[in-house]
């Protein structure tokens, strides 16, 4: 029987085995290597696409030309831009390998095609898109409000979470992250980033560069990354 690669994406997942299988032969996977584009900031968003396997980063070209990384995919992540394919709008931001990459495609109109068949799929992806909604507002509230260490910190324990590969007491992050990169994701400068690694690496929470980051202490860490009462309460005071 040829492989479910739809099963675990949450577009999909609530899809019958049979209906599945049914859009899987639509499917249309495709490799890239590092440096490629996926596709462009602009270009019409006409399919969504699934990582498969390596990692992907999603990059917006700010009004001074600066590339900004919004977001790194992981397997089994649906790209950033499934509002953008379902209102037949143009894509956000550029999606770049950062190695090696499988990607699955399947066009809007095959996927209009399973709604028309599936109504109960229908409300799935309203309920789906309304969490993507409330992601989306976390996020900008955590850039807004929350310590640039406090952040920092929240990204690593995430990263630990989705690509680290435990090592003893250590977890060593699999992604290849500069330290723009880790600037851009959490809406700070690359000199503020550099400065508060730099702490982290005194006070013995990670260890390496930021291309090949071990993380020593995930618990610290995660305390970091959590805020206190006391501190949620005067940032509530502030607004």
């Amino acid at each position: 029987m040829k492989p479910d690669p739809l099963s675990k994406i949450p577009l999909f997942e609530h899809l019958s085995d049979r209906e599945r299988r049914k859009v899987a032969d639509e499917v249309v996977e495709t490799h890239y290597r590092k440096d490629e584009f996926i596709f462009r900031e602009g270009d019409r968003a006409t399919s969504f696409h699934i990582l498969k396997a390596g990692t992907v980063k999603c990059v917006k070209t700010s009004p001074e030309g600066r590339q900004v990384t919004l977001k790194v995919l992981m397997p089994g992540d649906l790209f950033c831009c499934d509002a953008a394919v379902l209102d037949n709008g143009t894509h956000p931001g550029c999606a770049q390998p950062m190695g090696d990459v499988s990607v699955l495609s399947l066009s809007r109109d095959s996927y209009y095609e399973l709604l028309r068949r599936n109504p109960d799929a229908a409300l799935q992806v309203i309920q789906y898109l309304g969490s993507r909604l409330n992601e989306a507002q976390e996020t900008a509230k955590v850039l807004a409000l929350n310590p640039a260490e406090q952040r920092l910190a929240a990204l690593l324990v995430k990263l630990a979470g989705r690509v680290g590969l435990r090592e003893g007491n250590h977890v060593r992050l699999t992604v290849r992250l500069t330290r723009q990169d880790l600037a851009d994701m959490v809406g700070m400068t690359v000199e503020t980033a550099t400065r508060i690694m730099g702490r982290f690496k005194r006070d013995k929470l990670v260890s390496g560069t930021a291309k090949t980051l071990v993380v020593r202490n995930l618990a610290k860490l995660q305390q970091l990354a959590t805020p206190t009462p006391c501190a949620a309460t005067k940032r509530a005071h502030a607004v």
